[in-house]
């Protein structure tokens, strides 16, 4: 529970968490070295590490980098089974419960447990919700589930107080990476005002002002991705960290 109360404690001290989503397909080499360096001075909480496509072999390396050049947690946001590591501090045990696939709600965590507990890793079991963002995202496609409509806050709201009472302990809205429509706030509004465990929000957040109406509306925890491949952006990564941490913001 060391990575779990971690989160829960930064979200009472800071107000909310900021994580970001590293990309091992992007992200390598001595940039990867720079970026973490500069998001941990710059106020990022911890780093979430995987996704829902892996073309290369730079996954345990990339979390390896984590461990050298930071003091922040490493978690696995995992997007299949081969994306488990000891190296890491944690992975989200991830349970697509807006689709009706077997394989994402059980099935492959049959498999993946036993490498879990052999790796020795944290797991924190997640409800992982898809919303509809304006396009296909690469999550949609290769989970083959439904996405939630995102003019129906109501259906994610039951759907995640489903996901607590079946004990989960991190409700995550997922828009997907490069999404066109980030989840609305009436959503974010409407589950966090329905469930008692940590909503994460993720998917199209491009501006600190963006993070802070998601943190405002009711997510817990903030994640921006890809927007930060582009090198020009990574001075707003303290912005969007000031943003997020609205009892305690950094100062700029």
């Amino acid at each position: 529970m060391k990575i779990y109360n971690h989160l829960l404690n930064t979200i009472e001290e800071k107000g909310a968490a900021y994580l970001v989503l590293l990309d091992p397909d992007s992200l390598s080499g001595d940039k990867a070295s720079k970026f973490l360096r500069h998001c941990e001075k710059s106020g990022v909480d911890g780093f979430l590490v995987g996704g829902s496509l892996m073309m290369s072999t730079n996954f345990e390396p990339l979390i390896k980098k984590v461990k050298v050049s930071t003091k922040l947690p490493a978690i696995i946001f995992p997007g299949s089974i081969n994306q488990i590591s000891p190296v890491a501090d944690a992975i989200l045990f991830l349970s697509v419960v807006s689709g009706r696939n077997a394989d994402h709600l059980i099935g492959k965590h049959v498999i993946a447990s036993p490498l879990i507990k052999k790796a020795g890793i944290e797991p924190i079991s997640t409800a992982y919700i898809l919303v509809e963002s304006g396009i296909t995202t690469t999550a949609v496609y290769m989970s083959g589930s439904m996405p939630v409509p995102r003019n129906k806050p109501e259906i994610a709201a039951v759907t995640a107080l489903a996901a607590e009472y079946l004990g989960m302990k991190l409700i995550y809205l997922e828009a997907g990476s490069g999404a066109d429509l980030t989840v609305s706030d009436e959503m974010i509004e409407a589950v966090a005002n329905t469930c008692t465990v940590p909503v994460i929000v993720g998917g199209g957040i491009r501006s600190p002002l963006v993070a802070r109406e998601k943190v405002n509306a009711g997510a817990n925890i903030i994640v921006t991705g890809n927007f930060f491949e582009d090198e020009n952006n990574w001075e707003m990564i303290r912005e969007f960290a000031s943003a997020v941490h609205f009892k305690s913001p950094i100062e700029v």
